[in-house]
């Protein structure tokens, strides 16, 4: 079962009567949701655990990654830019030229839990003031405008998702996204700390109820296998979560292979309402 919002309402409210078998969704933050609103079990598997990265799973076997999408730096083609770290968003010398959806989004507010967690929430607060104050314009849209405003000179920089790069490199010529594609660089960003890039996830997790458990947990171990995890990247320009499986093109040639920031998502998820507090805090959408 996918559904895009009210999954876990829906789930608790069917109770044991719920067909549901596999419960699926995207961001970590949905994820854990779901783990603590008691509709998940545990599943054992030894195909899914090889598959996926520890850091990228329940350790309890409650959920599991199916594919990443990292947090990339959307910039000018004409930036002298190779690397770049997060915590640079914040650098006064990018002011008057930074452009970001929402930060009460799940994707932004996962990152700065990730701050949190790396860093503590005083600096966490301290890069959000400073990202704020070099924002070209209200932190508002969705990513594909971070790569419209760029091309439109409105912003140098700003933070977007991987995957709409392949969906706006490979999309008609001559259209406003392939437009917006083309007009831009993306640089994979790592934390200070870690030196690793800040992903986020689609996964899936198996009912409490489900009435087919046993085929349930088939679909997941095909889910994480080469065949699917390609699906993934080719149809979705998403990152498998199991190694050695090639990227789409676009991906590949645009971005790059990525080197995975080790902090857990279970230690970013549990970060993520003191991050959603800061972001109000510091009226980061105001």
């Amino acid at each position: 079962m996918f559904v895009k919002d009210g999954l876990l309402e829906r789930v608790k409210a069917e109770g044991a009567r719920s067909p549901a078998d596999v419960l699926m969704t995207v961001d970590i933050g949905n994820l854990m949701d779901l783990v603590d609103g008691g509709v998940t079990q545990p599943v054992k598997s030894a195909a899914l655990e090889s598959a996926i990265p520890a850091n990228l799973r329940g350790a309890d076997g409650q959920w599991f990654s199916l594919s990443m999408r990292a947090r990339v730096l959307y910039a000018d083609k004409g930036l002298p830019l190779n690397s770049f770290r997060y915590e640079d968003l914040a650098n006064p010398k990018y002011k008057g030229k930074v452009c970001i959806r929402a930060g009460q989004h799940p994707y932004n507010t996962a990152l700065v839990a990730s701050l949190i967690a790396h860093d503590g929430e005083a600096k966490a607060e301290q890069w959000l003031r400073g990202v704020k104050a070099n924002l070209a314009r209200k932190a508002t849209g969705g990513d594909r405008d971070v790569a419209r405003d760029i091309l439109g000179g409105i912003c140098d920089v700003g933070l977007a998702n991987s995957y709409y790069v392949g969906q706006m490199k490979s999309a008609k010529e001559g259209t406003d996204a392939r437009k917006w594609g083309d007009g831009i660089k993306v640089v994979r960003p790592t934390f200070a700390r870690s030196g690793g890039t800040h992903v986020n996830i689609s996964g899936a997790s198996v009912a409490r109820n489900a009435p087919q458990r046993a085929n349930a947990v088939k679909l997941l171990e095909f889910l994480v296998s080469e065949p699917a995890q390609s699906l993934y990247a080719q149809a979705n320009f998403e990152y498998p979560v199991r190694k050695g499986v090639a990227l789409d093109p676009i991906i590949g040639q645009s971005i790059g292979e990525l080197k995975v920031d080790p902090l857990p998502l279970t230690d970013i998820a549990k970060y993520r309402k003191q991050a959603s507090a800061l972001v109000d805090k510091v009226g980061f959408d105001q």
